[in-house]
C-alpha cells in the first residue's frame, strides 16, 4: 500500500508546513488500513515524510518492519544525476547514499558514493562536492520552484515503483528508506533515512554504515530535526 494523500508543496512552503494538515489526513488513512487492511507493507509518500509514516505507524498500528517512507530513494536518484552530469557519465554506473530527514538536513554520503567502484571522492573535488550535496539538499524546492503550482512527481514516482519492485518481486535491493529506529546509529522512537534491505517480509535488514564524525553530527542533527517535528504535531 502507498499512501500519496495530502497537500502538496507550493513556492515559499517548507515541507513542515504542511505537517498539521498532512497529519490529520494520513491519520484518518491509517486508521483505514489497521480496520481493512491491518497486515499490509506500506510505503509513506506524503510530507514532512518522516513525520508523516510516524503518524501512519502509530494510527496502522503496523511493525516495523511493514512501514517505510519514500524519501531516500529519491534524494539518492538526485544526487546520482548531480553526479553523472558533473562527471557526463552514464547514471547508470553512478552509485549515492543519501541519510537522514527528506528535507534541507539530509546528509548525503560522498564517502559511500561512487561510478563503478571508484569513489567520487578521487574523481571530483571538495568545492565541487560540496555544491553537489547543497543541491540535492535543495532538490524539492527546485523543483516546486520551477513547477510553481505543485510539487515533483515523476521522480517520486520512479522511487516508489523501485520499491515496491523490490518487494513484490523479492528482489532484496538495498534502498535508502525512512525505517523506525530502535538504537541504530544511536537513533531511536522515529523515522530516520538509511540502508535497508526490502524483500517480501518487508524492512528484512537495517544496515549500519561506519560513519565519520562529521558525518554522525549532521545525523543527529537530521534526528534532531525530525523528534522536533514529531513534538510538534497536534493529532
Amino acid at each position: 500500500m502507498v499512501i500519496c494523500a495530502g497537500l502538496a508543496r507550493k513556492p515559499g512552503m517548507t515541507r513542515e508546513d504542511l505537517r498539521d494538515v498532512n497529519a490529520g489526513i494520513v491519520k484518518e488513512v491509517a486508521e483505514k488500513v489497521y480496520q481493512y487492511s491491518p497486515n499490509c507493507f506500506m510505503i509513506v509518500v506524503t510530507n514532512p515524510v518522516d513525520t508523516m509514516t510516524w503518524v501512519a505507524k502509530k494510527y496502522a498500528k503496523l511493525g516495523k518492519t511493514r512501514i517505510v517512507g519514500m524519501a531516500g530513494v529519491l534524494d539518492a536518484t538526485r544526487f546520482r544525476h548531480f553526479i553523472s552530469l558533473e562527471l557526463g557519465v552514464s547514471n547508470e554506473d553512478v552509485h549515492a547514499m543519501v541519510m537522514g530527514l527528506h528535507g534541507e538536513d539530509m546528509v548525503p554520503l560522498p564517502s559511500y558514493s561512487s561510478v563503478s567502484g571508484i569513489p567520487i571522492t578521487q574523481l571530483i573535488s571538495k568545492e565541487r562536492i560540496k555544491d553537489m550535496v547543497a543541491r540535492t539538499q535543495d532538490g524539492g524546492a527546485e523543483i516546486v520552484k520551477y513547477l510553481k503550482t505543485g510539487s515533483a512527481y515523476y521522480a517520486p514516482a520512479s522511487s516508489i515503483a523501485q520499491m515496491v519492485e523490490s518487494v513484490v518481486r523479492d528482489k532484496k535491493r538495498v534502498l535508502p528508506c525512512p525505517v523506525y529506529m530502535e538504537g541504530e546509529y544511536g537513533i531511536d522512537g522515529i523515522f530516520m533515512g538509511v540502508p535497508v534491505m526490502l524483500g517480501s517480509s518487508g524492512v528484512e535488514k537495517v544496515y549500519e554504515l561506519h560513519l565519520t564524525d562529521e558525518e554522525k553530527a549532521l545525523l543527529k542533527k537530521s534526528a534532531d530535526g525530525v523528534r522536533k517535528s514529531v513534538s510538534q504535531l497536534k493529532v
